[in-house]
Parts: structure tokens; sequence; C-alpha cells
């Protein structure tokens, strides 16, 4: 039977927890981060509150902990589109205390989302922009979260000599793959909600280290789908398939899609559509696949939280509904 283990503040606009469970990150309408601590001994199911502050002027609208490797440490992007990197820090004699080392982005230049990888045994960060373009920042320092460079920019399009207007973007989603790291080079996946189509649709990007450049592997649209705007995407952990498996959500539904291992003579990785899914009313606003890659649950506009999976015979179905409890 299902068990409370925290009840937050009123005023709570997101929140995530870390890499091992153990901590959840919390923050509000007022730009307060909350930090919660699991209890000792771990088998308690509490959460005591370890750390509050006020790190944004605006809403915090979404909260990403950076790889535990690096640190216990969490980015905080707040409804201006400005990022804060705040990391856990012991001074002297002082309790922990949590600090912003880094910023990123600008009232002119907002941020929509960032998501962190590690590739070639470096951290990278990608950030999704107000205009429709990426960066790609690496962690110069591993011991120091402050010290980044920026090592590409480009937008969400797989001809690079597109031409449209200026881009108005409402919302972006990353995932990168989880099985890249290590000595590995880093893929990702990125999705608009935009008025420009060319850059709305779901795009495999990966580091191509011959020409030191990102290029677009795959595109996770039908033809008659490509301008749909994309709400959120997810990348699944891959334990011993032959494919990906990576989730997208649009206005039409949601979308689970295969993406092949071997590349085509153009570089292409081969994309296959094998189902969409209906549930939602309304907007998917966020996707998480559990650590075997074998359920996604999925939030969105209606309150509701689903979980999906897919049968023996592949076929994808709603395995469980939750309902909001107020």
């Amino acid at each position: 039977m299902a068990k409370e283990v925290l009840t937050l503040d009123n005023g709570t606009t997101c929140s995530s927890w870390n890499y091992s469970g153990t901590r959840l990150a919390a923050g509000s309408a007022d730009g307060t981060l909350s930090i919660f601590d699991s209890r000792d001994p771990p088998s308690s199911s509490s959460l005591r509150l370890s750390f509050k502050s006020k790190v944004h002027e605006g809403n915090i609208v979404k909260i990403v902990w950076v790889p535990p490797a690096y640190g216990d440490a969490v980015a905080c992007i707040s409804v201006d589109g400005i990022v804060s990197l705040l990391e856990e820090v012991v001074e002297d004699s002082q309790p922990l205390q949590w600090k912003i080392c880094k910023c990123f982005g600008s009232s002119s230049d907002k941020v929509l989302d960032v998501q962190f990888g590690i590739s070639l045994a470096s951290l990278k960060m990608v950030a999704a922009y107000s205009d429709g373009h990426m960066k790609v920042f690496e962690l110069l320092d591993p011991l120091e979260l402050k010290n980044w460079q920026l090592q590409a920019e480009f937008q969400n399009v797989i001809e690079s000599v597109s031409s449209f207007g200026k881009a108005v973007c409402l919302s972006a989603s990353i995932s990168f793959n989880p099985q890249n790291g290590g000595s590995q080079e880093s893929s990702f996946l990125v999705g608009f909600n935009s008025n420009t189509s060319e850059l709305n649709s779901a795009k495999v990007w990966e580091f191509d280290q011959a020409h030191q450049r990102w290029l677009p592997v795959a595109e996770l649209a039908v033809a008659e789908d490509k301008g749909d705007q994309v709400y959120a995407v997810a990348w699944a952990p891959n334990i011993g398939r032959t494919y990906e498996i990576i989730a997208v959500a649009t206005h039409k539904g949601l979308a689970i899609w295969h993406l092949g291992l071997n590349p085509d003579h153009d570089g292409r990785l081969p994309v296959e559509r094998v189902a969409v899914l209906s549930g939602h009313d309304g907007m998917v606003w966020q996707m998480e696949w559990d650590m075997s890659g074998m359920t996604l649950a999925t939030t969105g506009q209606d309150g509701m939280v689903r979980l999906w999976q897919s049968n023996l015979n592949g076929v994808w179905h709603q395995q469980a509904a939750f309902e909001p409890t107020s």
C-alpha cells in the first residue's frame, strides 16, 4: 500500500529526486529551493528538510540534478529563463550550505531546458533556448562547477541551411542517451514547442569526433507530423536490446519509437514508430522511464500520472493510472 513520505508546501511548482533516490529538491513559485534528505536509518521512509533558501526572483519551473560523480549539485531553471547552478559546500565548521556557483541565460536569451551527460570522461550540459538554439557546454575542471566552456551552438534542424523567420519557443525538452558515458561520445534527443515547424520535431544529435561537431542522426516524426510541437521527450535505458526506445509527446498523443543502432551510408539511424498512445486529457508535461527501460511514467495538464508498458507481443498499453489526492 502506498505511504505518504512528505507533504510539500503550497506554491511548490516542481521537484526532482537525486540519482540514488535519497534526496529530493523542490522549487517554489517565490523562487525558493528546498532540499530534503532521507532520515537515518536509511530504512526510514520519511524525509527531513536540510536546506531552504530563495535562489531566484521568479518561479522555479524545473530542477535537474548534476550526475553524482561531480558532487551534490542542482540546476534550477526559473520562469525568466535563468539557470542557476548550485552546489553543496562545507565552509569551516559551518553546516552544509547550497551556494550558486554559475548562472546561464538572460532575459533576452531564455533557457527552456537543461540536461547533463557524460562523454569521454567529461561532463556536458545541453541547454535549449527560447530562440530555438541549443548550446553545449563542457566542464573544464571536474572539481570546479563554475568553470564551463561553450563547445557548440546550433539549431534543432536537419538541414543547416534551413531559412525561417525569428523563432519563438514556448518550451523544449532534452533527454540524454542514458547508456552514454565514460569513454563513449554522447548523444541526446531534443524537441521544441515553437512557432517554427522546422525546429519542433524530436531529433537525435550525436557528436562526430572526426569533424568535432554535433550532427543530427535521426528525426522521430512521420512525414505528416514533422511540424508538430513537441511537449516532452524521454530516452529509455537499454539493457541488452538491439535498438533504443524513445518516447515523444505531442498534441496527437504519446509516440513510442524504436531507434536502430546501425547507421546507413548517410550516417542516419533507422527509426520506426511502434505505438501512438492516448489517455491524457491535454498536454503531457513530463515523462520518466524506470531503470530497466520497460515502464514509462507520464504526467500532464490533467493532473494524472499514468504508467505504460508493452506486453510480450510488443503491444503498448496503459498499466496503471493515479489521480491527484486533492
